[in-house]
């Protein structure tokens, strides 16, 4: 799957607006499943570091 490109550099680096951003970007390219995936294993993920390790999986971060 291609990734689409999502801004977060500069934004507010909390972990809910990242998620929020994120998946609005999810959705706005089609991919509401995808987004639902990843929103249920940022809310399981144990840290910080791993909930964007799990953003970057789904989003190209610019």
């Amino acid at each position: 799957m291609d990734k689409p490109k999502c801004k977060l550099i500069g934004e507010d680096g909390n972990i809910f607006n990242l998620m929020g951003i994120a998946c609005r970007t999810l959705r706005r390219a089609g991919l509401d499943t995808e987004a639902k995936e990843m929103v249920d294993r940022i809310t399981k993920s144990k840290s910080y570091d791993e909930a964007l390790v799990i953003i970057m999986e789904y989003v190209e971060v610019e």
